[in-house]
């Protein structure tokens, strides 16, 4: 259990309460930039903890479960925070997008779990780029301040958007995936 991926994973799940505390607590400035970099770390060991689980040979049960579960806490938890820095539809609709699409894909491979199929909803390279659009628009939408003349938070928006389609698609299609065994009389 305590091998190195599961400790990155750890790290994510013990970052979500400094993450929001830099959030809240520090000036707007100091803020930004805080929270930017603690997302972009959890970024960061999010990749580097599957890199090193598939390098070293410690792939687990454990860490399969976890891992998902902190990927999905830290982006719920980002996008929550940047919906009541920012209130409104035009970031509200993708954040409800995305948060309800991990709700229902993580329901849905848990049943596929149970009926013994879940190898039919596992993750798909369309997911693998729809995380890291994702990453990148929520990166830019903490740090908000222009930079080099960029619109670092209306290019993050853009991005967001882009994400909530590519998480459409691929809901899309680990639903075609499991339809079979979602029929009626199945």
């Amino acid at each position: 259990m305590w091998n190195a991926p599961n400790s990155l994973t750890f790290l994510r799940l013990a970052l979500i309460p400094i993450f929001v505390a830099a959030f809240y607590l520090l000036p707007d400035h100091v803020a930004h930039v805080s929270t930017t970099a603690l997302f972009a770390l959890a970024a960061i060991t999010d990749w580097l903890d599957g890199y090193l689980a598939r390098k070293l040979g410690q792939t687990s049960q454990f860490g399969a479960f976890l891992d998902p579960v902190a990927d999905k806490l830290m982006v719920a938890v980002a996008l929550v925070l940047l919906v009541s820095e920012s209130p409104g539809a035009w970031l509200a609709i993708p954040a409800v997008v995305i948060i309800g699409r991990e709700i229902a894909i993580s329901a849905l491979r848990e049943w596929m779990a149970l009926i013994g199929e879940r190898a039919k909803v596992a993750v798909s390279y369309i997911g693998k780029i729809k995380t890291t659009v994702q990453m990148a628009a929520l990166i830019m939408l903490l740090y908000r301040d222009p930079l080099l003349g960029i619109p670092i938070f209306e290019v993050g928006l853009a991005l967001l958007y882009v994400a909530a389609l590519l998480t459409l698609w691929s809901m899309i299609i680990y639903l075609r995936a499991a339809w079979p065994a979602l029929k009626p009389g199945r």
